[in-house]
């Protein structure tokens, strides 16, 4: 394994990164220096008791093939996926080896099987999830480090034992930086106009406040605010304020 960035080069460019894109571009360049050469990262503000939420909400980042992920994400299954489902639970990392544990105890359950043999076809063998602390009961924030194809489990480990403190680090500090970056994950962004009258929204104003504000008409106004809940998918004003604050959508320096 050659390492060429250093790490706090690595950790200043992503720091100083301005977009998503950008964050993630850095990261998988970072991971593979480690043997890590695919990676799926998701993201949820909108987690419930039994589910990580609507799927229009879920920021996922992946290098993997788009048919793995057609079959592994936007089937849903991954909802049933061993390191998924630890992943929901707890937080910290844990080596893919309970994957094997799990098959050795014969307790897997069929679509538990089914994954495991979309893993084997698209040679999703070895590697570690680290599951992010948030300080919401409704976030949840993971991500799997798929080893390269070349390597096994046992390989993982050893990078793991050598390295795992400072790529716990990196993941985490990206996971912080991408959660404070501005996204649309659901039908599509809020305009210049829809961001601004839900801002004043969120500060309290009334519609004819906001009106006077914007040079608009109330009427207008109420078009920017439903074209907002619209593309937030969302009923009410008040959701569309919090749903786009989580996204970071509203209340940022203009890019």
């Amino acid at each position: 394994m050659n390492r060429h960035t250093p790490l706090v080069v690595h950790l200043e460019r992503v720091i100083e990164a301005t977009s998503i894109e950008e964050i993630w571009s850095l990261h998988l360049e970072k991971m593979a220096e480690y043997g890590f050469d695919r990676l799926l990262y998701g993201f949820t503000r909108f987690r419930t008791s039994n589910s990580f939420g609507n799927a229009e909400d879920l920021l996922v980042l992946s290098n993997h093939e788009q048919a793995y992920l057609d079959e592994f994400v936007q089937s849903g299954i991954y909802n049933h996926a061993p390191m998924v489902k630890w992943a929901a639970v707890n937080e910290g990392a844990c080596s893919w080896r309970l994957i094997e544990e799990l098959v050795n105890s014969g307790a897997m359950t069929p679509t538990e099987r089914k994954i495991l043999e979309l893993n084997k076809r698209y040679d999703v063998r070895c590697g570690y999830s680290i599951s992010f602390r948030d300080v919401s009961v409704r976030a949840k924030g993971a991500i799997g480090l798929c080893g390269r194809r070349d390597l096994r489990q046992n390989d993982i480990e050893k990078v793991w034992a050598e390295h795992g403190r400072e790529i716990t680090v990196i993941n985490n500090v990206t996971h912080l930086r991408i959660t404070a970056m501005p996204f649309a994950s659901s039908r599509r962004a809020l305009t210049p106009r829809q961001r601004e009258a839900l801002e004043w929204v969120g500060d309290g104003k009334t519609m004819q406040d906001i009106a006077t504000i914007m040079g608009l008409t109330p009427a207008t106004v109420e078009k920017h605010l439903r074209l907002a809940r619209e593309a937030l998918n969302v009923d009410t004003t008040a959701q569309a304020v919090l749903k786009a604050s989580f996204q970071n959508q509203i209340f940022i320096f203009p890019g």
